[in-house]
């Protein structure tokens, strides 16, 4: 039952028989009441005080009259300026209870027949998933969860980065130094392989290049500028020009892109073989976050896709072409700025390539909705594709939408990149659940489970720490990740709500009846059980709002506000020791629904729930 429609109804229905005036839906306002004004239902009159020449004491105490004399629902009201707090009976929050038992698919909308498609992850197949990719994934994950449950037919994808420069110098280091080792042979999971050899080209071109610094050719270069600085200065900018120009590393690695891109067959075996690794490694990482996708999409196929769009928006005036050949398009309208869509040789950007990506999904999918999860670095980038593709007249460019999300840093600062020095997102999964295991025997008595099934419930209450810490935060926020923050028992974590879950299972297996025969023949509810119903029915609200704003922080918090206020009921209110039968088996019941709600809630974010910690 939607309480807040149906007081609107109400209203309307007394000031039409009352004062012959037909309200709108946007004329009244219906609130949850204030925490320091008694009431549940706040109804504000303003708008109708001048349209009606009432008084709003008078406008008040008319409708809350009619209101609880037509509604067994009302069981009082109060007035207060131009507010009328409206206070529900037990029958409403016995009703509300009775709807939420019989729904079971409560929350979540009927299939409809738009497609929404999700792209996260997309990683580079030249270096592990890292604390990052996590925060990218969990919110993907969650976003395509959420619109499942607002009725969207979701296909989840990601576009793999595996094809560039970066990837060519973990193929040159293996090539050079890594004497036909594998990952069987070496002992290393896929992803890490291939990435150390990554790190190795790094460390190896740092070593070249401060070798490079001392010679005289660099001593020549630094004096020839005209510029006042430092040598340590100077050469600190230098490091790309030193890679394109003077670096035999760099100039091999350039050598083997060209190769790839001619189609060389050695090259294009060693990149297929080393590909396979690291897909092999991704694997195992979205297995452990309990994560999959539908679709993939790939770079090495895409980044030929969009030049025949930028062609027909050459013949549209939609694109312009300079001397050198290069094509751009002028957005200064739009408040962007010319942005280049095709190189002077033809050949493609980033921008032709995601043009084209985009287009190519909807043949493939026909999605309304496209979901980009992407690091807010990119903002820029996403504002340009996303006006490209309305000018262009594409159909889906409405529905176009990017996920910002800021970056993950450290209680010690920011993660560092290229030296091998970023959190790796196996090694985390791995602590988190190892700071759980040694958290869960510090409190609790796992003795008679079996090493597999006690390691399960590590597992879910590490995972459940990781995930939740990350996606209760505002997907646009800056954040710092904390381990032992994110298993407190007591704080706003993924443990504490799973601990509200697990204290309802312990509930419900101490009692000897049937569940599925739970009574509701109760009518003197408490505060704190009228506060758990009203909690309860505000969670089809949170998931329609958090599949509006592709924001999976409401459904966190929430979970966090209801997990709270359970453990408050549990505190206050005996259950298996209640005063009668029918209160036992209210409560019981009760119990029961906001187990199943923070379950599906958590659902939403991907996280399991344990029956035992």
């Amino acid at each position: 039952m939607n309480i807040e429609q149906y007081l609107k109804e109400q209203v309307k229905s007394v000031l039409s028989e009352m004062y012959q005036f037909d309200a709108s839906d946007k004329q009244l306002i219906v609130n949850q009441t204030n925490a320091e004004i008694e009431g549940d239902y706040t109804i504000v009159l303003f708008p109708f005080v001048k349209l009606l020449s009432k008084s709003p004491v008078e406008l008040g105490n008319s409708i809350g009259e009619r209101l609880q004399e037509n509604s067994p629902l009302i069981d009082s009201y109060s007035i207060l300026k131009g507010f009328l707090n409206i206070i529900l009976s037990d029958a409403y929050y016995l009703k509300a209870l009775e709807s939420i038992v019989k729904d079971d698919k409560y929350g979540y909308q009927a299939k409809g027949d738009k497609t929404v498609l999700v792209e996260y992850s997309s990683p580079n197949t030249n270096k592990p998933l890292h604390l990052g990719h996590i925060r990218n994934i969990l919110l993907g994950w969650s976003a395509a969860n959420l619109l499942d449950a607002a009725g969207y037919n979701v296909i989840r994808t990601q576009i793999v980065n595996d094809r560039g420069i970066a990837i060519c110098k973990s193929m040159l280091a293996w090539k050079l130094y890594g004497n036909n080792a594998t990952p069987e042979s070496s002992s290393v999971k896929g992803d890490h392989f291939v990435g150390d050899y990554y790190v190795m080209f790094e460390t190896k071109f740092k070593t070249e290049y401060n070798e490079w610094q001392l010679s005289e050719q660099a001593d020549s270069l630094f004096k020839s500028q005209d510029q006042h600085e430092t040598k340590e200065a100077f050469f600190k900018v230098f490091k790309n020009t030193y890679f394109n120009e003077y670096s035999q590393l760099g100039a091999q690695a350039k050598e083997m892109l060209i190769q790839w891109e001619k189609g060389d067959k050695e090259i294009r075996s060693l990149w297929e073989q080393m590909n396979s690794w690291v897909y092999q490694g991704f694997d195992e990482t979205y297995k452990r976050l309990g994560v999959y996708f539908d679709s993939y999409y790939y770079e090495s196929d895409t980044y030929i896709l969009g030049k025949d769009h930028i062609e027909k928006g050459l013949a549209t005036n939609h694109f312009y072409k300079k001397e050198d050949g290069s094509v751009w398009i002028d957005l200064e309208d739009a408040k962007l700025d010319h942005k280049l869509v095709l190189r002077s040789d033809g050949t493609s950007v980033y921008m032709t390539q995601d043009i084209g990506t985009a287009y190519k999904r909807y043949e493939d999918t026909g999605a309304e909705k496209m979901i980009y999860v992407v690091a807010d670095e990119q903002d820029y980038h996403f504002k340009v594709l996303f006006e490209i593709c309305k000018r262009l007249g594409f159909s889906f460019a409405e529905g176009l939408h990017h996920l910002s999300y800021g970056m993950v840093d450290l209680p010690t600062g920011k993660m560092k990149s290229r030296e091998g020095t970023v959190v790796d997102a196996d090694d985390l999964i791995t602590e988190i659940i190892s700071e759980a295991a040694s958290s869960v025997h510090e409190r609790g008595d796992l003795e008679n489970l079996t090493v597999e099934d006690k390691y399960d419930i590590f597992r879910k209450i590490g995972l459940a720490a990781l995930k939740f810490f990350i996606l209760k935060v505002s997907a646009k926020k800056r954040m710092v990740f904390d381990p032992k923050e994110s298993l407190d028992m007591q704080g706003q974590t993924g443990p504490y709500i799973q601990n509200a879950y697990v204290r309802i299972q312990s509930v419900l297996r101490k009692w000897e009846g049937d569940i599925n025969d739970l009574d509701m023949d109760y009518d003197l509810l408490e505060t704190i059980e009228k506060d758990l119903i009203k909690e309860l029915t505000q969670y089809p609200k949170v998931l329609q709002l958090g599949a509006e704003q592709i924001e999976p922080s409401h459904v966190a918090n929430y979970c966090y506000s209801l997990a709270k206020l359970y453990h408050r009921f549990y505190h206050d209110c005996r259950i298996l020791s209640a005063p009668s039968e029918n209160i036992k088996q209210f409560r019981l019941l009760l119990s029961q629904q906001t187990a199943m709600v923070l379950k599906s809630g958590m659902n939403i974010l991907g996280i399991e729930m344990p029956n035992r910690m």
